[in-house]
């Protein structure tokens, strides 16, 4: 009964099998090994881009940050939703990784912008000359952090704001291959097609044991990405490692696979917690991630139980009324099987 995050759960056996596979003999350190183009013929396939750059790290902050230092200048504004990724749970690497850009923090219902914030933000910034920060990138997290998704056409309108301004856009993909299957579109339908510039596309959370892929879909932006991930301490010497993963992630759809169980577990559990008495759900889950409100009591049955998954505010105590509501939060990984959720369901209920 493991809820508290993607990041819990175990590597797929092709991940696994894929790494074994790539230590074997010797092979040439820092991305010369035979796996690695390969991966990027395979990466750059799976996003109908013949020309991309792609550039693998072990992490997501590493991608995000990296991606968003090649696009914005240390004096300029990024755009992200106030619950971003990026401004909450990267301890400001963003600005490390950038020399200092600024993060410009835009409003929305659900976790999303919306053009008409992103438009107002943008107006607002740069207009002080020398003496304010300039306008930079715009970065979308789909999925979001409070378990929302966008649209195509909720990206499309965002990129045409940004497009409006002469900005780019980068879009945080941790959990892209669950909005992909929510979706039921392709990897290049919610990128380049909707007019997404660059992409952090994820396998870390979906079944990969550390690998993301940094990809632009303009080449232009190969050249210092690959520098700044030099610079950066992100350039693994045992980069077939990386490789290995990447290249299993991608083939025969297995990064759509993993996400589709995951979102399917993710949507029996939402069932089961809607008819429990007295349990509220935030919103119907779109991906794999659920926020929902419990009775105290439930929470206790089911964490002395042995389940894992987060409270909100984190330090609140399983102390107090035993039907007080506790805020909490659900995310289902690859390996969740229907027995764990009955297991949990069955623990609320007592």
């Amino acid at each position: 009964m493991m809820f508290a995050s993607d990041n819990m759960g175990p590597a797929a056996p092709e991940i696994i099998d894929a790494i074994a596979r790539a230590n074997e003999g010797h092979h040439m350190p820092y991305g010369n090994d035979p796996v690695t183009p390969e991966v990027v013929a395979a990466v750059r396939a799976l996003f109908e881009a013949p020309e991309a750059a792609v550039h693998l790290v072990a992490t997501g902050t590493a991608a995000n940050a990296l991606a968003l230092a090649t696009l914005a200048n240390p004096w300029d504004g990024i755009f992200m939703h106030r619950v971003a990724h990026a401004e909450e749970d990267e301890c400001g690497a963003p600005e490390f990784y950038t020399g200092g850009a600024k993060m410009v923090l835009v409003d929305g219902e659900k976790g999303k912008m919306t053009p008409e914030g992103l438009k107002a933000a943008i107006a607002r910034t740069g207009d002080k000359g020398v003496h304010g920060v300039q306008r930079g990138p715009v970065t979308i997290t789909n999925i979001t952090e409070v378990g929302s998704l966008y649209t195509l056409d909720e990206i499309r309108a965002l990129t045409d704001v940004a497009k409006s301004y002469g900005l780019k856009t980068h879009l945080d993909g941790a959990r892209m291959a669950n909005a992909c299957a929510a979706l039921g579109c392709t990897p290049a339908e919610m990128t380049w097609k909707a007019g997404i510039d660059a992409v952090s596309f994820g396998g870390t959370k979906n079944g990969c044991l550390g690998v993301e892929a940094v990809i632009f879909f303009d080449p232009a932006q190969a050249r210092e990405t690959e520098l700044r991930r030099k610079r950066g301490g992100h350039l693994f010497s045992k980069h077939r490692f990386l490789s290995a993963q990447m290249r299993a992630y991608v083939k025969d759809g297995l990064w759509l696979r993993l996400a589709e169980q995951a979102n399917a577990r993710c949507a029996e559990l939402a069932e089961g917690i809607t008819a429990l008495p007295g349990a509220q759900i935030e919103a119907e889950p779109q991906g794999n991630m659920i926020f929902a409100h419990l009775p105290r009591r439930a929470h206790k049955r089911a964490m002395e139980a042995g389940a894992k998954y987060y409270l909100f505010p984190f330090d609140v105590s399983l102390d107090g009324p035993e039907d007080e509501l506790i805020r909490c939060r659900f995310v289902c990984d690859w390996s969740c099987t229907p027995q764990s959720v009955q297991d949990l369901l069955g623990h609320f209920r007592g």
